[in-house]
Parts: C-alpha cells; structure tokens; sequence
C-alpha cells in the first residue's frame, strides 16, 4: 500500500478512547458485582479538542488565572514553578509561594506549610502536594504490570478510585501516576510500573488510570489530578538501563510510544512528567519538538509539564562550569543557568528538586535567554490546574480523618484489591489439572516470599506497609485460611536485601546478596524443604523475584530466577510430589531452565495487600484463572528485546533455514510465552471470524465478528483478540498490532459474539515525517485469544 496521507487535524488514532473509557465506570460495577467484563473495542470520530472545551466554570477559572498573574512579580512566578521535596520545603519557601511539595504525607505538617503559603504570603497561593501513588496509596493493588495482565481497564480503574481516594484524605491533590510507558525491555526494571510492550492496551490502561483518577471534576474530595509518565519513550533505554538514552525513529516515536500519552490527555490528565531520557539526543525535559508541538500545540495541552526528579540538573555537562550540587551528564547545558532556559523554553513548566529557574530566572531574563512570555505561560498552567483541583477553596487536610486508621483499607476497598489481584493472574502452565488444587488435602508451602510483605506489595507501593495502612496477606495466610486441611511453611533459603544500602552506593552483588542463597529466615534449607515436601500431599513453591529487584534503577543484566531458586525447584520437584510454582516478580523473566519442571505455573506479580487471598482464590478454584501477558516471556535474555509487534525483516526467521534471521543456538525465534497468551481451568474456542465488508474507503469502517465459545466444564474468562496487518505498506508495518480486544465470562457450553469496528485510526500509521497516513491496499485481520490467533479474514482499503 502507498500513497495517500492525512493531516494530523484530520485524525488522531486514540481519540475514540475516550468514548471507551467513558463507560468504564458502569463497566466496573459490573464486572466487580457479577464477574464480566469491560469492553475495549469501539469508534468514534470525534475531535478530542472539544473534550478539552471549558464550560462557565472554565471560564472563571480563566478569568481568575489572569488576575492572579496580573500581580504576580517576577521573583513570585519563579516560585511558583519550583517543586520541592519533603525534605527541602521551609516555612521561608511556603511564604515565598513555592509552587508544588511532593512526598511530604505528614497531614499536620501540610497543613502547617499549606497555613504558610495561604495565610503568610503575599498573594495567598495555596502549595500542591503530590505523591508517587502507583498502585494504591494505603490499599495496595496489582503492580501495574499485572493490571495489564487482566485485559481489563476496570481493573486499572478500580486502583485508580481507591489510589486517589486514599491520597486525598492524606492531603494529597496531585499524584504521579499512571506511568504509560510502552516498553520492550524486559531488563527494564520500571516495566512492572506500566502497561507491557503494546500501546493499544496501553492506551486503554492509560484512559481508564486517568478517569479513576479524576473522575469528572479532581476538585472533588476523593479526587486527585493525575501525572502522566515518564514523557517520552522512557521504557526503551539502551541495554535496558534505567535512565539510559533512546533513540527512534519518528514513525516508532508516534506509532509505538506516544499513543498512551495521547488517550491519557484525551481522558483529561492535567499534568504530564516529563523524561530523565534522551530521544535522539534531546533529554525529555529539554525537547522542544514533544514538550510544545505535540504535547502543546498538536494536542492542545493545557495543564503544566513538570520534570522528573533533578532531571534539569541532569542537562549539565559533568563537571557543570558553576558548582552547582545535584547530578549532571547529558551535556546540552553548560551549568545551572543554561540547564534552567533550556528547560524552561523547550515546554518544561515546573522543575523538581533542582532550583536553577528559580535561582537564576532573574538573570537568565535579564540576558534573554528566557522570556517573560513563556515563564507566564509556565505559571498560568501551573495556576489553572490549582484552581480546577479548588486549592483556592480547599486548601486544608483534615487531619482527624487522616491521621484515622479506619480511613484506609475499607472492606470494599480490600475487597476490590483481592478482586483486582484475582483477575490480574495468568496461569502459564497446568500439566494434568494439577490446578485447582484440593483444599481437603495437606499442603505445603516452600520459598522465600512465603510470608514477607515487599514480594506481595511490589515496588513503589505506597506507604502499603505503614502502621496505618491495612494489614497485608501472605501467601501463607491466604493459603491456611482456604484450605479445610493441614498448611505448613518452609522457607527453604534466604531473602536477602543488600540492594539498596545507606547513602545509594550499591555495592558488588555477591552470593549474600542473593535471594536464596543460605538458610532461610526460619533458619531452614533446601533438605528441609524436602521433608516438607515429602509430608504433604501437594506444594505450592513461591518463587520470583526480591520485592527491591524491580522498580526505578532495579534493571537486571539477567533475568533467570535469581540465587539458588533453581536448586529448591528441582530439589521439591524431585520428591514426586505435585509441584505449582507461584511467581512473584516484576520483571517477565527467563524461565527456560525450569519450565519443564513443576506442574502448574501461576503468574502472580506481586499482587498487593490482599495478595495472599487472592492467590488462594486462584489456586483452590475459588477464581478461574483468565488474564493474558501483557508483555512477551524471553526464551533466554539473549533475545531480548523481543515483542510480538515486531517489523518482519527481509529474511523472517526460520529456524530450518541458515540464512535467515534466526540464533544458530535455538530452534525458534518464538518467545517462551507470548503475548496475550494465558490458560485457563476450562477450555475455549474462538471462531467464525467475520467482517462486515471486504471493501472500504479510507475514512469508512469495517465491523468484525468471531464467537467465544467455553468448550469445558468450568465457568471461566477469555479474552477475545483482534490483531491486524498491513503486508504491502510505504512503511514496513508490525507483522501483528492488537487493535481490540474484550474479556468475557461464561459457563460451560455457552457462547457469545464479540465484535470491534476498525477505522482509519486502525488502518493508518504515522509516517517518517509525522504524519498520519492511511494506504489503499490489502489489510489481514486476525482473531483469537493470544498473539498467536490462527483465525484469518481480510478487507481492501480503495481510495
């Protein structure tokens, strides 16, 4: 296909997103109270701008904003851009007007620097307080990974609801979240904190965030306004290296990675972060082109960019020509001042930690190299976000209801979190119906997680573990609680956590640091839990990864079960006995060494404070097991980075023929477990692939069909699965993209019809020059329940 383009005004692919997402909310009544499902697939032509048009009240605000400027002097405006952390804000900062505090959660000490700044300065600008709550403040869900891995953007709401309603009765009115970066890096440590390697679940995971987050008015209460994250293609640094550099083309930048961002500004997120990263030389918090003409102007933003923590600072060249403290190493400024105007300049509105506009506006206004017209615009978004939150009405905490215990991990609340967990799941492998297991017969429980908090919270969990927050659920309270006979615990080896010492120097990792890599904490080994084993009439082995091993600067060079995990599994299996293996983790990882091994494999995640429950529910049948990857297993770390949406190459793989894209060392270039792959107790067959046309005009439509049908006999979930490909493209085009999807429950021996409509915002992709084309020519469908759909249909695209 070739030829024809569209003007971006004309088309922005994610827009019906928000029609989507709009019926999210109902959907999750639904879904919670009777077990069904959200739907994700649907059209709309709509244009997102006027989603963004402001009524009377936005016009107020407005008007309000414009005042306040309007008295503002210089020195205040630069305040009002500075975000400061707990550990930096002083009463001097709060009468000056400092813009914006995060993670300060102590609610007497908001209210006293929030009494400061409206009481004590001079215009009476109430502070923003932020914090990262990723997944639940107090009532920890999912890590966002395993959200995805429902397929189901109620889930992702539901973390949403709950998230922000915990941190507002903290005193919180902004979080960092949802973080929608797409990644193909398993080694990636921050892949657990979004959505996998696909941008259309991204997108939908992204919308659904941002509505839980805000709802229709964050001046509510139990509302919050959300921070999109990291802004841009943070999730694809070189060598899988936190923080490292990326760079792309303009088709990938578009097609792959700026979607998520795109359906969470059409859901109405007010503020965005943006990147430590550098896209193609340019670090995020100093790019022009995605800060201002995209982000700004092509999408019409109209909330504030802040920067990620020191990432101004981090423009410096090392060592910076004024000694300025904080970190340093890009090379596209000289020192402080220069990092500031550039920031400044390219669309950043609000600097974190580092304090170089604030420090040196006055001169760098004096010299030129910022102008008084785009500061105003900083501070103008900044204050417009403030008054939608109703800071100006509402700028105290009550510090009874936060500092009360019964605030937080309310029943229903728990409640959702278990539900969550449950449906977060994907069972890998079930050899023989070794799951559900038998609730009436002994168990035993082997591994290193069985009873710790961080392998059920994850990383950036909140403050989960606070004495406030509600008691988390282990594995083995989940497991003792729903089994009518004898649970008995070995650890087996350690948990060591020697990741994160004092002062941030990590030292060389050696065998101490490992996980199981000597007694465990009941200072029991290996042989024990052979015994263990041997007395039990059925295992469930938890295994994975340290809750400290994944998260912000957690990449992993390797991504294999880590210390002697391998060693136990063997050692268990080796009894005879059935062996489920529990994976808590958040990084996809390596298991080709003991795949073979156990029985079962459930992926977990780590699964939040009802964790324990909820893996129970799965394990004794209470839950059928239904979600799918959100992100493809490696067949060794060799491989990576692997996805299913990869470019085919002029020589496809073929592990039968030499000359080709293949390694010598495997006999295939499949992942171990594919996207969208996920089994289930009950067995499904998706069929009758069906289109509504064969023909149609670029800006048509084309509705297709394919029927679900629970061949076994257990009630249970499938996800339906629409994939598309463009074979003859100006543009080599992925040999599949997701492009719908949809989750239903059903009994055993009924069916239903799932249908998507695809439009030109399925049929096109962004070009090397930005724009979005739609080619006449041929386009494959493909449906099924994985990546891996075998179903096939196809329509022509005609001028």
């Amino acid at each position: 296909m070739s030829g024809d383009h569209i003007e971006f005004s004309e088309v922005f692919p994610m827009a019906r997103l928000g029609r989507r997402t709009a019926a999210i909310s109902a959907a999750f009544a639904l879904a919670f109270m009777a077990g069904g499902s959200a739907v994700a697939a649907g059209g709309s032509d709509d244009d997102p701008a006027s989603a963004r048009t402001r009524d009377h009240a936005g016009r107020t605000i407005e008007r309000k904003v414009d005042r306040l400027l309007s008295r503002m002097t210089t020195q205040e405006k630069l305040q009002q851009v500075q975000l400061l952390s707990d550990g930096q804000i002083t009463d001097a900062d709060a009468e000056a007007g400092v813009g914006s505090v995060f993670s300060l959660v102590d609610p007497v000490a908001i209210n006293h620097f929030q009494h400061v700044a409206v009481e004590q300065s001079r215009l009476h600008i109430p502070i923003l307080f932020a914090y990262d709550t990723i997944h639940g403040y107090r009532t920890i869900f999912p890590v966002p990974l395993g959200a995805a891995s429902s397929f189901d953007p109620a889930v992702a709401q539901a973390d949403a609801v709950v998230g922000a309603k915990e941190s507002a009765i903290q005193g919180l009115k902004q979080i960092y979240s949802p973080m929608v970066d797409v990644s193909h890096e398993p080694r990636w440590g921050r892949i657990v904190e979004g959505a996998g390697e696909d941008p259309y679940l991204g997108s939908v995971m992204s919308a659904a965030r941002v509505e839980g987050t805000q709802g229709t008015d964050y001046s509510a209460p139990d509302k919050v306004v959300a921070s999109v994250k990291h802004y841009v293609a943070y999730g694809q640094p070189e060598g899988g290296r936190d923080y490292n550099t990326t760079d792309l083309s303009e088709s990938r930048l578009r097609n792959l990675y700026l979607p998520p961002f795109k359906a969470a500004i059409d859901a109405g997120a007010d503020t965005v972060m943006c990147s430590f990263n550098a896209i193609n030389g340019v670090p995020g918090c100093a790019n022009e082109y995605t800060e201002t003409e995209i982000l700004k102007k092509e999408w019409g933003f109209d909330g504030f960019v802040e920067s990620d923590y020191t990432a101004v600072a981090e423009l410096r060249a090392c060592p910076p020509v004024k000694p300025d403290s904080g970190p340093c190493g890009h090379g596209v400024a000289a020192d402080g001042p220069d990092a500031g105007a550039a920031a400044l300049m390219a669309g950043t509105d609000s600097e974190m930690v580092s304090t170089n506009l604030r420090d040196y506006g006055q001169e760098l206004l004096a010299d030129g190299r910022i102008t008084m017209s785009r500061l105003d615009d900083a501070v103008r978004r900044i204050l417009r976000v403030k008054f939608r939150a109703g800071l100006f009405d509402h700028p105290y905490v009550d510090v009874g209801t936060a500092s009360d215990p019964a605030s937080y991990g309310q029943p229903a609340d728990l409640a959702k979190s278990r539900w969550a967990a449950g449906r977060s799941m994907v069972l890998l492998k079930n050899d023989g119906g070794a799951l559900p297991l038998d609730a009436t017969r002994s168990t035993a429980l082997i591994g290193p997680f069985g009873q710790t908090v961080d392998e059920m919270l994850g990383p950036w969990s909140g403050r989960g573990s606070d004495d406030l927050a509600p008691k988390f659920v282990s594995l083995l309270d989940g497991l003792t609680a729903a089994s009518s006979a004898p649970v008995t615990y070995t650890a087996a080896c350690n948990l060591a956590h020697n990741f994160d010492p004092p002062n941030n120097a990590v030292p060389p990792i050696t065998a101490d640091d490992e996980v199981c890599a000597g007694p465990g904490v009941d200072g029991t080994t290996i042989q024990d839990a052979v015994a263990a084993a041997n007395s039990a009439d059925q295992v469930v082995l938890a295994l994975g990864e340290s809750g400290f091993m994944s998260g912000e600067s957690n990449s992993r060079s390797q991504l294999d079960l880590p210390g002697h995990q391998e060693d136990l599994l063997n050692a268990v299996v080796a009894t005879g006995k059935p062996v489920v293996v529990v994976l808590l983790n958040g990084h996809p990882l390596d298991l080709t060494a003991v795949v073979d091994e156990p029985a079962a494999i459930l992926e977990a995640w780590f699964p939040g404070t009802e964790g324990g429950n909820a893996v129970a529910d799965v394990l004794y049948g209470k839950v059928n097991p239904g979600g799918k990857l959100p992100v493809s297993f490696p067949r060794g770390v060799g491989t990576v980075p692997y996805y299913y949406n990869h470019e085919p190459a002029g020589r496809p793989c073929d592990a039968t023929f030499k000359w080709n894209a293949r390694y010598r060392d495997l006999p295939t270039c499949d992942p171990l477990y594919a996207f969208g792959y996920g089994l289930s107790y009950t067995s499904f067959d998706v069929s009758d692939l069906t289109l509504s046309r064969t023909s149609v005009g670029r800006n048509g439509s084309v509705t297709v069909s394919m029927v679900v049908t629970n061949t076994g006999d257990r009630a249970g979930d499938d996800v339906a699965q629409l994939y598309i490909h463009d074979p003859v493209a100006s543009l080599s085009q992925p040999v599949r993209r997701l492009r719908g999807f949809e989750r239903v429950s059903l009994e055993p021996g009924a069916s239903t019809t799932v249908t998507f409509t695809l439009d030109k915002s399925d049929f096109g992709f962004y070009d090397n020059r930005g724009r979005f084309v739609v080619e006449p020519g041929t386009i494959e469908v493909y449906g099924g329940d994985s990546s891996a759909a075998t179903m096939t249909a196809s329509f022509t695209i005609t001028r």
